[in-house]
């Protein structure tokens, strides 16, 4: 039986900025979305954020905490994905392709849908269908 993945997708929070990247050669492909991947069998969501985001940026992150959850059917790919997101603060380090084959570009955007790049991957389409925001409001 098919049943939906688990996927987990990382704000890093920078100067009020968050880290998008351009996707290629996967579902999605051509749409901008947060680093991010499988979880694993027995990791933790902080764990897989820490690890998904060092391997796809070479950034360290920290104070990784969960922020909310979204249910994405890709109809057109057949896939069904559970999204877990969590928020991090940006460590130390410089955005890099550290997976080329996977990612075209990392940018830092506002979180304001009239200043993301478009088009956005699924899951984050979902976010601000939600209305969700990654920083306090006052």
């Amino acid at each position: 039986m098919n049943r939906p993945k688990v996927g987990v997708g990382v704000f890093i929070i920078k100067s009020n900025k968050v880290l998008l990247g351009k996707r290629k050669n996967a579902h999605g492909e051509g749409s901008w979305s947060f680093p991010g991947g499988h979880l694993e069998i027995n990791e933790s969501w902080e764990e897989c954020a820490k690890r998904e985001s060092l391997e796809e940026t070479g950034l360290h992150i920290s104070n990784i905490r969960f922020a909310t959850v979204t249910n994405d059917i890709f109809q057109f790919e057949q896939k069904h994905y559970i999204t877990l997101f969590m928020i991090a603060d940006y460590q130390s380090g410089e955005p890099e392709l550290m997976e080329p084959d996977k990612c075209e570009k990392w940018e830092w955007f506002e979180w304001d849908d009239k200043k993301l790049p478009h088009p956005l991957f699924l899951p984050i389409q979902n976010l601000l269908k939600q209305k969700f925001t990654p920083f306090k409001k006052s």
